[in-house]
């Protein structure tokens, strides 16, 4: 499958039309977040679009308007319904200006636990002062639509996650059981996840949403340098923070999201899209100097 390439400045990047997905990002030859092969799989959902749901749908059943739906169980091993439902899709071609901007769009017709139609854009602009996505959806069926979004770049640092230097402002930590199904939303004072002030992650292992992110990004810091993502927190008020410790996989996942894992479980922070409505979201990621 063939990507598209920007360019701006000192930054290139490589975008998939599968997933819609972020595959690659340099700056100055550095890469900025974990890249793929055009050819191959997509590792561990590096740089796809999220929707319409990021995370996890706990048990893959969940209730909305007095109707109980059922989705297909995409994390086995777990039990839940993973990431959405278009990650592995190829998304079309819509537009691209110049070196700079590209906008892809992906329709999600009715299916099994998700009957409801969301038209899909993703708008990818680079400039020199790093890439910024914006996802729009629109519901263009009949009814009520429940949704929420994410992105899921691994952001690089260096070889080894341990070396990280992490500033992640959150006020809140959401825990979880062993199939990381939320338990406890927490203050990350007296948890081993606070990371602000910014410090080595060294061997904490970190597989949780963070909400209460009133600067609206978060920055990692290593032997190749630093990166930082940025969203607007009022849109976007959580956070997953991944180290993929055991997986095998090079960086650390920072994944902007509009609600928490479960939240078609509990309805925290579940966007309801009436039929017509849209909404949007934007996240941008940079490289840091020095």
């Amino acid at each position: 499958m063939a990507d598209d390439a920007l360019v701006a400045g000192r930054y290139e990047a490589r975008i998939s039309r599968r997933g819609g997905a972020l595959r690659t990002l340099r700056h100055d030859g550095r890469d900025l977040v974990t890249g793929w092969p055009a050819d191959g799989p997509i590792p561990h959902y590096s740089g796809t679009v999220l929707a319409p749901w990021p995370n996890r749908v706990v048990g893959g059943t969940y209730d909305f308007a007095g109707v109980t739906h059922k989705l297909p169980i995409n994390e086995p091993e777990r039990g839940h319904a993973l990431h959405g439902l278009v990650t592995d899709r190829i998304w079309d071609r819509a537009e691209q200006a110049g070196d700079g901007a590209l906008r892809l769009t992906h329709t999600i017709e009715p299916v099994e636990g998700y009957p409801f139609r969301i038209d899909l854009e993703v708008r990818y602009e680079l400039t020199p002062a790093g890439l910024t996505a914006t996802l729009t959806a629109r519901n263009t069926g009949d009814e009520p639509a429940p949704y929420g979004c994410g992105w899921h770049p691994w952001l690089l640092a260096g070889p080894d996650v341990r070396e990280y230097e992490l500033d992640l402002p959150a006020d809140r930590v959401l825990l979880t059981d062993e199939s990381l199904a939320p338990t406890e939303l927490v203050d990350v004072a007296g948890t081993p996840y606070r990371f602000h002030p910014p410090r080595r992650i060294g061997d904490t292992v970190i597989d949780h949403a963070f909400t209460g992110v009133t600067e609206g990004r978060v920055r990692v810091r290593g032997p190749e340098g630093g990166v930082e993502i940025s969203w607007n927190p009022a849109v976007m008020p959580w956070v997953q923070v991944c180290t993929g410790t055991g997986l095998g996989h090079r960086g650390l996942a920072v994944e902007p999201m509009t609600c928490p894992p479960g939240a078609f479980n509990s309805g925290t922070g579940v966007i309801v899209l009436e039929p017509g409505a849209t909404h949007r979201a934007a996240w941008t990621i940079s490289a840091l100097e020095g």
